[in-house]
């Protein structure tokens, strides 16, 4: 029974919270509704002037043997030049902030055209009839504003309101040699607001540019490089990706020609060489011929020869590098970084280390002379080149004097051999001896020009290839919505944060209001029980409980007659005081409206008002104040002359505070007649 008891009173009570939370917040509502409303008004003017980006994306493949790209075997062979490439360093090629420069220049970025906006200004990178070209854009100065007026009839456009100028010819400003051209992504017939255009070295704007650029590899262990740029017009986004992997395939090539170049140089120099050694030994052998009439050689001579014949070729390859490796010395040490280069080609040489390190250094110097040109001496970046650049020579020196110890070992082992064979020979006739030496002489030269020939036709062949190291998978394309501002998201931040404002509002109120809120607030400060709660009822009626009403207030007080009876309420406990600390805290509304709620069981209620100070009973029932307590303990009534019936409640019977008030109620109410009447009652 008693738990059956408990878990009445706890539904009562969750239910009777839920209920009072809905009357105690519920006016609340049109606050919350203002804050929807108002939240939502102010981000659709968030949207409508704030600055949209649009995102576009292309994709390119690198080819990187290591992930699975290699050419074709025709391919390859074609390219002896290009170095391999790493994915992960092409994509820090790309976020450069020289090639940058470079889509700058060529797009024309460092002259964006603007058009005046009651807001803001937005870029009319379509809806300007003109655009502008720099014919020395490195020179220019910074200009903010240079208002920019067209007319279509004079074929004339008018700058800062004064100049005038003829458009598709280059003429001479006060802000630079430029280029007035028509825009070719111009669609509109009219510009109805004020156009103007800044002016900007493209080394100033494109670290702003590259802000906007992301590149990275699509996995690990792809070589797929994902690029996207986020611009305020699409199109121009579209535009600078195109033209980023434009200037990126150029710059490839660009780099790989001029390692072409120089190995043509040092080929043709090396070819030149042996063609008139070549020649002189032909007409050796021409006048020994004719003089000495020696034609045939004899079997003996002939094996010889062949020996001979092979080690010498071999000694013409360790001659060729170290030739090679005399010309790669003279350069790393004779060479003044700080003006740039030609790096000697390395052909003929084994050691893919050094031709490594000698294509690191003429990168590195190669970089250091592009940068120098567009920064000062003590620029970092300028510095940490230079000092690669020393550390790479010392590197390279010391590899070459490896590999020169080594060759001229094999040198000294190839001349020994040789020596034998020139005493075997000595017993060959004299004139035999001297046909055989021209004889190798000339093989030599013979096969050292067969060889600078071919190498000679390879390089022409790489030089004159286009092969591309990478290749382009999807171009550009740009989103057609912006990417920012998201249109949800600002809707539900600005309606979150009116919420969150009304929230706080009612939460202060709350917090500074000195009145109880809840019913926590009253168990943490007493052991009392609570066995009900009646929410504060706004309305004009005093009785909010009548028979067969089921209105909020009305079912609260029924679950406070319920619980009475949980609490002992009975036949032989039937006495409830009701009071309070002060006036106006309900104790009246209380007690009529309980004493009403009890009646209407069949239970027969007596409602006694001792408050002899303010009594509102009588008010509340809407009766006639008569002789009641006061009268009782003065002795001048009995109990049963006091006792009125309640006409319009059958088992409610009402006790007032008396006709006359006393003037000291305290003493009256302290003279032991409370008792008697609490007892006849």
């Amino acid at each position: 029974m008693p738990i059956k008891r408990n878990n009445i009173i706890t539904e009562q009570k969750e239910e009777t919270l839920l209920k009072a939370f809905v009357s105690k917040y519920s006016p609340y509502c049109p606050l919350f509704l203002l804050a929807i409303i108002v939240g939502g008004a102010l981000g659709y003017i968030y949207l409508r002037y704030a600055t949209p980006i649009y995102q576009a994306t292309a994709t390119i493949i690198i080819k990187d043997e290591k992930k699975g790209n290699e050419e074709s075997k025709l391919v390859e062979s074609l390219d002896q030049i290009s170095s391999k490439k790493i994915v992960e360093n092409e994509i820090e090629i790309m976020k450069s902030r020289k090639l940058m420069e470079n889509v700058v220049t060529a797009l024309g970025l460092y002259a964006p055209v603007y058009m005046k906006g009651d807001v803001r200004d937005a870029l009319a990178y379509k809806s300007s009839p003109i655009s502008i070209i720099a014919i020395y854009p490195d020179s220019l100065n910074y200009y903010p504003r240079i208002d920019l007026n067209f007319n279509p009839k004079d074929s004339q456009i008018t700058l800062n309101h004064k100049y005038i100028f003829a458009i598709d010819s280059i003429v001479k400003t006060p802000y630079g040699t430029l280029k007035f051209i028509h825009n070719p992504y111009y669609t509109s017939d009219t510009v109805t607001r004020q156009l103007y255009f800044s002016l900007s070295r493209p080394a100033d704007v494109a670290p702003g540019f590259l802000s906007g650029l992301k590149a990275e590899a699509a996995s690990k262990l792809s070589s797929i490089v994902d690029l996207s740029y986020s611009d305020l017009d699409p199109l121009r986004a579209e535009n600078i990706l195109n033209q980023l992997i434009k200037s990126y395939q150029e710059s490839a090539n660009e780099e790989k020609d001029a390692l072409a170049r120089n190995t043509l140089a040092f080929v043709n120099e090396r070819l030149a060489l042996a063609a008139h050694d070549l020649d002189s030994i032909e007409k050796k052998v021409q006048q020994f011929k004719s003089g000495n009439q020696a034609v045939d050689i004899s079997t003996q001579g002939n094996l010889m020869l062949q020996n001979v014949n092979a080690n010498d070729q071999k000694l013409g390859e360790v001659n060729t590098q170290l030739a090679v490796l005399d010309k790669v010395e003279d350069f790393v040490k004779s060479n003044d970084n700080s003006k740039g280069g030609i790096v000697p080609s390395t052909l003929g040489l084994n050691d893919q280390m050094l031709s490594g390190l000698i294509d690191r250094l003429y990168t590195s110097e190669l970089e250091y002379d592009k940068l120098r040109k567009t920064v000062g001496e003590n620029n970092p970046g300028l510095i940490a080149l230079k000092d690669q650049i020393n550390t790479i020579k010392p590197s390279i020196l010391s590899n070459i004097s490896s590999q020169r110890q080594s060759l001229l070992a094999t040198q000294k082992n190839i001349s020994s051999n040789n020596n034998v064979y020139n005493s075997a020979l000595s017993t060959v006739p004299q004139k035999e001896k001297e046909l055989l030496d021209i004889s190798r002489a000339q093989q030599t030269k013979s096969d050292l020009y067969s060889f600078l020939l071919q190498k000679k036709e390879e390089s022409e062949i790489a030089y004159a290839s286009s092969v591309s190291n990478s290749r382009v998978v999807d171009y550009a394309k740009a989103s057609t919505d912006p990417i920012s501002p998201k249109r949800n998201l600002i809707y539900g931040l600005f309606i979150v944060l009116f919420i969150g404002l009304v929230i706080a509002f009612i939460f202060i109120k709350e917090f500074l209001t000195g009145k109880v809120l809840y019913r926590h607030e009253i168990e943490s400060l007493t052991s009392i029980p609570i066995i009900g709660e009646i929410a504060f009822d706004k309305s004009k009626d005093k009785i909010v409980i009548q028979k067969g009403t089921r209105t909020f207030i009305a079912e609260e007080f029924r679950k406070l007659r319920i619980s009475l009876s949980f609490l002992g309420i009975d036949s032989t406990h039937k006495k409830i005081l009701i009071t309070s600390s002060i006036s106006g805290e309900g104790k009246s509304f209380i007690s009529a409206n309980l004493a009403i709620s009890l009646s209407l069981t069949g239970k027969k209620v007596v409602l006694v008002d001792m408050d002899m100070n303010n009594p509102t009973l009588d008010k509340i029932l809407e009766i006639k104040r008569e002789e009641g307590v006061t009268e009782f303990l003065e002795g001048t009534r009995d109990p049963e002359e006091i006792i009125k019936r309640v006409d319009l409640h059958e088992n409610l019977f009402f006790i007032s505070a008396g006709a006359e008030l006393p003037e000291n109620p305290s003493e009256l109410l302290s003279n032991g007649k409370v008792n008697e009447l609490i007892n006849y009652l």
